[in-house]
């Protein structure tokens, strides 16, 4: 346990805000001041915003689409993708339930992933029926189903969105690191970096930034570089093209677009308007206004 965290005045500030502010501060801008005060321990600049955490803040306030809603559901954002690109990029579904107790688990496949649609982190692998454990599944799930997702950190995409359940095929890979996480950021289209989450498995998942020429980029955000060389992928210029013909039918200047390749071929993951919600720090903390300046906010009215 990390006891010098938890004597931290800051982390208890941003744990009490979290456990009974989410629903008794309904004023959005008061409550980003204070998440972002807490968690990045300075104050939030919103009339001349400067780095990429506070542009993002500055987004949550200021660019409120309704169609964005369509875009974080884990379940509906299939629609508007395979639009763009084509079915092929879409990972298989076995179905969309409202609740747990409705999954027909004798007609899944004996391997598949449950995600919630309306958060992050709701997840369960199965990956041999006979051993899943359905109880525990539904504890997790069933959980994760009343949270709010959009009021922790007030990222408006996530307000209106239904929580249900979605079973999908499940992607695996025999390499040591498992199934990398390619994350495309797309600044006004214009894809400029990529990060890649790799170890899932472990305790703490392993983050590397790359330019996108395969560089690795000199700087950490609030995880560790993975112990192991991370490759290229075999169709990054592709799923460079890919994530450009997404990022540019979506209105806003920045967007995160996640894609997997395995075997050589590219799904598409989900779309993430606010990475760690606009609160990670930076390693050195230069980069965070570094890439600040590739968002370009006087292209939206306030």
């Amino acid at each position: 346990m990390n006891f010098k965290k938890l004597l931290n005045p800051f982390y208890i500030l941003s744990g009490i805000l979290h456990r009974f502010g989410t629903h008794f501060i309904s004023n959005d801008i008061l409550y980003i001041k204070l998440d972002y005060f807490f968690n990045m321990h300075s104050k939030l600049n919103l009339n001349n915003p400067q780095s990429f955490n506070e542009k993002l803040q500055w987004l949550k306030i200021y660019n409120k689409k309704e169609y964005f809603t369509q875009l974080v559901d884990k379940a509906t954002v299939k629609d508007f993708i395979k639009e763009i690109i084509g079915e092929e990029y879409i990972i298989p579904t076995y179905g969309v339930w409202n609740n747990f107790e409705n999954i027909p688990f004798e007609n899944l496949p004996n391997k598949f992933i449950l995600k919630c649609t309306h958060d992050s982190g709701g997840i369960v692998i199965c990956k041999n029926k006979n051993d899943f454990n359905k109880e525990q599944a539904k504890i997790k799930i069933n959980h994760c189903l009343k949270k709010n997702y959009y009021l922790e950190h007030r990222e408006y995409p996530y307000k209106n969105v239904v929580p249900r359940i979605i079973a999908e095929k499940l992607l695996e890979t025999a390499d040591i690191d498992g199934v990398k996480d390619y994350k495309f950021m797309c600044f006004h289209g214009v894809c400029k970096m990529v990060f890649v989450c790799s170890n899932r498995s472990k305790q703490n998942v392993n983050i590397d930034f790359f330019d996108t020429q395969w560089n690795h980029l000199p700087f950490k955000r609030h995880y560790q570089n993975s112990p192991y060389p991370i490759k290229k992928p075999k169709n990054l210029e592709k799923m460079i093209s890919i994530v450009e013909k997404i990022a540019n039918k979506i209105e806003t200047p920045f967007i995160r677009i996640d894609l997997y390749e395995i075997l050589n071929k590219i799904y598409f993951g989900e779309v993430t308007f606010f990475p760690g919600a606009g609160l990670e720090e930076f390693d050195p903390k230069e980069w965070d206004y570094k890439i600040g300046r590739w968002i370009n906010l006087s292209v939206l009215n306030k």
